[in-house]
């Protein structure tokens, strides 16, 4: 390696007392280890993934971490758990669903693009409304790998002969956007000591290339400008024609950024990549943020480069051979890595060219090659491709958890709502309604024997005039009707009651039902005993119709309507009981007779037709707590999710996934064609074996 004085200007506009020093470009092989997820916003610690599958293997969704695979390591989770499923620009305008129809392709690249056409419907209509472990990584996995659909893998199998697209992207203040400015001689990317500097990202072409860059096929939720600014939603575009035709840069946002959305961008531009060249720092090389980004390219097959910037003279017999024995310790062989010296920028903040000579040669090289840019561009797509079935198959598994924790939740409201029927049901056969009120507005009534004798009474005329006589004390079997109609809505009420502490309880035990579940919910809705009221009057009106028809059919006490009414008062005291229960209730009255309802209706229907109404009225009235216990329910059951999720969507996602998988074998992007070596071109050889 040589190195030569020069003056002491960092890449950054940052004043440095050290020497320049030039080193040519190392290079080390990779393999394909397994990546780790990285947050910029907890310290940049790595924490090791397990949820990386080898290439035929299946990706589960980690229920420990929150980034997805398919997101680089400086994605972060979303501010508002409301933008999770927004991908990595909030707000970003998604494609129209006619504008991904017209990427159409023809042949085998035709059937892969219509393969992934139909991934992404299945993926925007399976949602992870529930809270679960699975829940934040599924949607930003899934937001994630829609964006790259739309960003990058659909536009670039409509145009694989388009430019080779470079992210330059990297650490802050590892002198990017210099780099991209001395590449293309001219100062097109803002560069300076506040940080971040890059907040919109800058793409340079040639102009023989700007009209496909320009058309905003590639990158479509970012609007095209050609003036500078700080918008992140706006991709500004450049032409220089010092830059070789076929090779596009894009000068991208730190991807370890303070500012979150920053982040989010640079993540969603390196995803849209033919080719990472990472740039990072002397003081930064050792960050868990470069490395991550390594892996997360290995395990894509992206074609990555690292640039090694700003090196001082006294430290670079240290620091390169220390990066280099990292990248081959973490196995990267075949990745080639640039070292820039510490060097004076000149009047328009560029490097020297002769410093930049051996990446700009590489870069030209490979652009200006067809055979060589086809090659890594496909590489790079296939590379892409090759993780979506696992990739799916751990969002599909997470669409299965949500349809569980449905059903679970369905369940628990059921049951508790089940539980609450059962107990109506309960107190109309054991006897609990014939207490209290009841009893003694039933003695009271039974008691002067006047009800007995008007159902033994056989004769109209003797029915009458023991009408007209009670006509004139029609209190008693008024108050009865009452207190049993009360006791009965009591009944009701509190069941309901328990059916909604019961649901509440058991929704508050999950963790999908605790994000979901209102405190009202806990008690029975405001309008309850309203609704209970009128269910108990409809239910009389039933009771009255059922009674009149069967009077009407032959029983001795038709014709009159106190008789119909009196049956009907006894039809309720007689469902509000079993016989069992009859029996051992204090049905006594002040004269020592005991006057049991099924015993009174006996004289009127004879025992079959006492049962057959009896069963009717209690029938009737359970259906009718049933809706209205159904009604209380449904304040749980529609906060559940009904469309997008579930085991037919698990089961679409994977069929879309693999169909996306047998698409790109058949499509064959890399077959037949050695694996991509991104050679150093000679002048970078020889600066190194000079050095």
């Amino acid at each position: 390696m040589t190195t030569h004085g020069q003056p002491a200007v960092a890449h950054n506009g940052e004043t440095q007392s050290a020497a320049p020093a030039e080193s040519g470009p190392k290079t080390v092989a990779a393999a394909a280890p397994t990546p780790t997820v990285t947050d910029p916003a907890e310290g940049m610690t790595a924490v090791p993934r397990t949820d990386f599958p080898d290439r035929n293997g299946s990706v589960p969704i980690d229920r420990h971490q929150s980034a997805p695979a398919v997101d680089t390591p400086a994605m972060d989770a979303p501010d508002q758990p409301s933008q999770a499923a927004a991908g990595p620009l909030a707000g970003r305008p998604r494609r129209p669903p006619a504008e991904v129809e017209a990427l159409a392709v023809p042949g085998h690249i035709g059937d892969l693009a219509l393969a992934l056409r139909k991934l992404r419907t299945e993926l925007l209509s399976c949602t992870y409304p529930l809270v679960l472990p699975s829940t934040e990584q599924a949607r930003r996995t899934s937001a994630a790998l829609v964006d790259q659909l739309d960003d990058y893998l659909l536009p670039r199998l409509a145009r694989l002969d388009a430019p080779l697209l470079v992210v330059v992207g990297g650490s802050t203040g590892a002198g990017k956007s210099t780099l991209v400015n001395s590449l293309v001689r001219a100062p097109v990317s803002p560069a300076g000591v506040l940080r971040p500097t890059t907040r919109a990202p800058v793409l340079v072409s040639h102009p023989a290339d700007a009209a496909w860059f320009r058309h905003g096929r590639l990158l479509p939720g970012l609007s095209r400008t050609a003036k500078p600014g700080d918008d992140p939603h706006t991709l500004r575009l450049v032409e220089a024609p010092a830059l070789t035709p076929g090779l596009a840069l894009v000068d991208a946002p730190d991807v370890d950024s303070v500012v979150a959305t920053n982040r989010k961008l640079a993540a969603q531009l390196l995803s849209a990549a033919d080719l990472w060249l990472f740039v990072t720092s002397a003081a930064r090389y050792a960050d868990a943020v470069p490395w991550e980004l390594l892996r997360t390219a290995a395990y894509r097959g992206t074609a990555v480069a690292l640039v090694l910037d700003r090196v001082p003279p006294a430290a670079a017999d240290e620091v390169v051979p220390h990066l280099t024995d990292l990248l081959g310790v973490h196995g990267f062989r075949g990745v080639p890595l640039f070292v820039l010296p510490e060097a004076a920028l000149d009047g328009q903040g560029l490097l020297a060219e002769e410093v930049v000579a051996p990446i700009a040669a590489w870069l030209a090289g490979l652009a200006g090659d067809e055979t060589v840019r086809a090659a890594v561009i496909r590489q790079t797509v296939d590379g892409a491709l090759a993780t979506i079935e696992p990739i799916v198959a751990g969002l599909a598994e997470a669409a299965e958890e949500q349809a569980a924790a449905t059903r679970v939740l369905t369940d628990r409201a059921g049951a508790a709502y089940r539980a609450a029927r059962a107990r109506v049901d309960r107190g109309l056969r054991d006897g609990t309604l014939l207490r209290g009120e009841v009893l003694a507005r039933w003695r009271e009534l039974v008691g002067t024997g006047e009800l007995i004798r008007v159902l033994k009474a056989r004769s109209g005329r003797a029915l009458d005039r023991v009408v007209a006589t009670l006509s004139r004390r029609r209190a008693p079997g008024e108050a009865l009707r009452a207190a049993l109609e009360s006791a009965v809505a009591a009944l009701v009420q509190a069941a309901a009651a328990d059916g909604a502490e019961q649901a509440y309880a058991g929704w508050q035990a999950h963790p999908s039902g605790a994000a979901l579940a209102r405190p009202d919910l806990a008690h029975p809705s405001g309008d309850l005993a309203r609704r209970v009221e009128r269910l108990v009057r409809d239910w009389r009106q039933g009771l009255s119709a059922l009674v009149d028809a069967a009077a009407g059919s032959g029983a001795a006490a038709s014709g009159t309507e106190y008789a119909n009414t009196a049956t009907s008062l006894l039809v309720m005291v007689g469902m509000s009981t079993s016989a069992a229960a009859a029996d051992e209730l204090d049905l006594t009255v002040a004269d020592g007779r005991t006057v049991a309802a099924q015993h009174v209706l006996d004289l009127v229907f004879g025992d079959e037709s006492i049962r057959a109404l009896v069963q009717k009225a209690r029938e009737d009235l359970l259906a009718r707590v049933d809706q209205l216990l159904d009604a209380e329910a449904g304040r749980f059951l529609r906060l559940l999710p009904t469309y997008g999720f579930g085991v037919a969507s698990a089961d679409r996602l994977r069929e879309a996934g693999e169909q996306v998988e047998r698409a790109r074998r058949a499509a064959a992007l890399t077959t037949g064609t050695d694996p991509v070596e991104l050679a150093l071109p000679p002048r970078a050889r020889m600066s190194e074996e000079e050095g």
